[in-house]
């Protein structure tokens, strides 16, 4: 057979094979046909790149996205008071719960979303923060700043955009992001969610909303109250114009699809070329904005999507995809139901000898801890074994940390696991701290804890599966409240403030902050982690007292903990000793009077 053949042979195979997908129950076609036709109804853009899709997987984007549809709609529900409408979210959501666990539902949307999250593995547990933002929104929002502005955009959309990239990867054609690239996917779906805005401008007025930062609207005084009374005046349309800019910033990102499987990089480039269109749209609307949604013309849509259609067809012929095979059991599904998920999460195993921690006054107790874990290959060393054996007790204190911090109380706790420097050690040993890093991830102990998992670090050099086991921790486990548990893999402080400082100067590029207004709150807002506290206590162990790199910005007036032991000979209870001696220490930060260690230093006017 010719190759030219057996790509079409191959691509009718496909087409078989999505068709008997669903297979012959009626109820459950529908419930995909009725999906179908509501994303269409719903967002016309987002079916267009569905379409876009390879055929396999086109019902299970039509059920994610009419399943947001279907909560939008709950949520702007005008016949309803806003508790209403909150309350008819929630039953929603609470009623996916009960039906993933049934395996099937008499909703056909839920239907379609339950058979898909079944068939092809997904993990909905992620969507549950979507689901409680899009609750939140029927009361209204207001957004201080762009930052808030951007947290619920992350609350809002990112979830269902990551469970689409979870379909590719299921299919066997990962919509993989450059490593180095996370940062332009986050401001792509920003900008994405800023045109959004902007497009439905006019019907969110009508209703009382204006979803822009308060921020961006003092920057243009008068634009605000010409906009809630629906006039379009010099300050609107100069505001308007700024924000279309900007989203258009946000949008075009070209290296966030470099080394990407060509039919997954051209929906991205695509959606790209159509928000690109749409924010046109929007500037050419002046003030009809203010009455309807502005949309892009058939002929500019035609020249966006008929090279795209053939691009696509082209990539997805070519790609051997993997079909689901039988759905997975109803019982094993995860859903997004706070209540459910919290009542599986157990505590801590108790200490062996039955220790329970001391009471700390809360105004004494520490919020953020941060450890560096010195001293496993000394240890192993020390008694005639290999440095490998050291790093798996070592991963055993690590977890009494963790047991330690629950019991007592503490928020969050800092870990520092493998440096930029640790490259300098011999492959063998790197390869194991890296590989029982990623098997504790995926089988460990924690998971089952209440614990928000969280990564700081660089991804370059490191095993992608270990990546892409952090960051499907980080994704399972982030609505939870117990401990906020950060663990530095490829860290360094001085490269973190650089890639912040980069990340700032960007910023002011694009017309984000003001470069002569620049402080100390716009830098640390630029960081991987812009709510990470600043560090109490930094504990080290090993018998070494210098802090190595580690949280410079954090840990600037941090307590200093030093103590000879060797990590892998540390429990909970070394932690708790820790932070007993923390709550004797008087701080004063550079003032003359003594603060509460739970009381925000003052902002020095020079350096202290």
């Amino acid at each position: 057979m010719t190759p030219d053949l057996d790509a079409v042979h191959q691509a009718r195979r496909r087409r078989l094979t999505a068709r008997s997908l669903i297979g012959g129950d009626p109820a459950l076609r529908a419930a995909y046909r009725l999906c179908r036709r509501t994303t269409r109804r719903h967002d016309p853009a987002i079916y267009v790149l569905i379409q876009l899709m390879p055929t396999v997987l086109r019902p299970a984007g039509w059920a994610l996205w009419a399943a947001a549809s279907v909560l939008d709609d709950l949520a702007d529900q005008q016949d309803a008071e806003p508790a209403d409408r909150a309350a008819r979210v929630e039953a929603w959501a609470e009623a996916l719960q009960g039906d993933l666990a049934a395996g099937t539902s008499r909703d056909p949307v839920r239907h379609a979303l339950v058979d898909t999250a079944l068939r092809w593995r997904l993990d909905l547990s992620g969507l549950r923060g979507a689901m409680s933002s899009t609750r939140d929104d029927t009361h209204g929002r207001h957004f201080a700043d762009w930052a808030a502005w951007r947290s619920w955009c992350s609350e809002e959309v990112l979830p269902w955009a990551d469970q689409v990239r979870h379909l590719f990867e299921q299919a066997g054609a990962p919509m993989a992001l450059r490593l180095d690239r996370q940062e332009d996917y986050a401001r792509f779906v920003d900008g994405a969610q800023l045109t959004d805005v902007l497009t439905d401008l006019g019907s969110d007025l009508v209703q009382g909303r204006l979803l822009l930062p308060q921020e961006a609207l003092d920057a243009y005084p008068g634009a605000e109250d010409d906009l809630r009374l629906r006039r379009w005046s010099p300050a609107a349309a100069a505001l308007i114009g700024a924000m279309t800019d900007l989203a258009r910033q946000w949008v075009t990102r070209p290296a966030m699809t470099r080394g990407m499987h060509p039919g997954a990089a051209t929906v991205l480039d695509t959606s790209a070329c159509l928000m690109r269109a749409q924010l046109g749209a929007v500037d050419a609307a002046g003030p009809a904005l203010l009455k309807r949604s502005p949309r892009p013309s058939l002929v500019t849509r035609a020249r966006i999507l008929a090279p795209a259609r053939i691009r696509s067809r082209l990539a997805w012929s070519l790609t051997s995809l993997t079909v689901p095979g039988p759905r997975r059991s109803a019982v094993t599904a995860s859903a997004p139901d706070p209540a459910a998920e919290d009542t599986a999460l157990g505590p801590p195993p108790p200490h062996p000898d039955g220790a329970r921690p001391p009471r700390i006054a809360a105004d004494r107790m520490p919020s953020h801890v941060a450890v560096v874990m010195d001293g496993n290959g000394r240890w192993a060393r020390q008694r005639g074994l290999p440095r490998s054996e050291g790093h798996r007790v070592g991963a055993a204190a690590a977890h009494e940390m963790v047991y330690g911090a629950l019991e007592i109380g503490l928020r969050h706790l800092t870990l520092y696991a493998f440096s930029t420097e640790n490259w300098k050690r011999d492959t063998g040993e790197t390869s194991t701290i890296l590989e029982a890093i990623r098997r504790d991830l995926d089988e460990g102990p924690i998971r089952d804890l209440d614990v928000r998992q969280r990564w700081s670090g660089r991804p370059d050099h490191l095993p992608e599966e270990l990546v892409q086991a952090l960051q499907r921790e980080e994704r399972r486990t982030r609505a939870r409240t117990g401990l906020t548990l950060t663990v530095c893999i490829n860290y360094g402080g001085r490269d973190e403030i650089a890639r912040t400082a980069a990340a700032l100067a960007e910023a002011a590029r694009a017309g984000d902050v003001i470069p002569r207004l620049i402080g100390e709150d716009d830098f640390a807002r630029h960081l991987p982690h812009p709510d990470m506290p600043d560090v109490d206590l930094l504990w080290r162990t090993g018998n070494e007292q210098r802090t190595s790199n580690f949280l410079p910005w954090h840990a600037t007036y941090a307590e200093l903990y030093f103590t000879p032991g060797y990590w892998p000979d540390v429990d909970r209870r070394d932690l708790w000793q820790a932070i007993t001696e923390y709550s004797r220490r008087q701080r004063r930060h550079g003032a003359a009077t003594l603060i509460s260690p739970r009381q925000p230093p003052p902002a020095p006017s020079r350096p202290i």
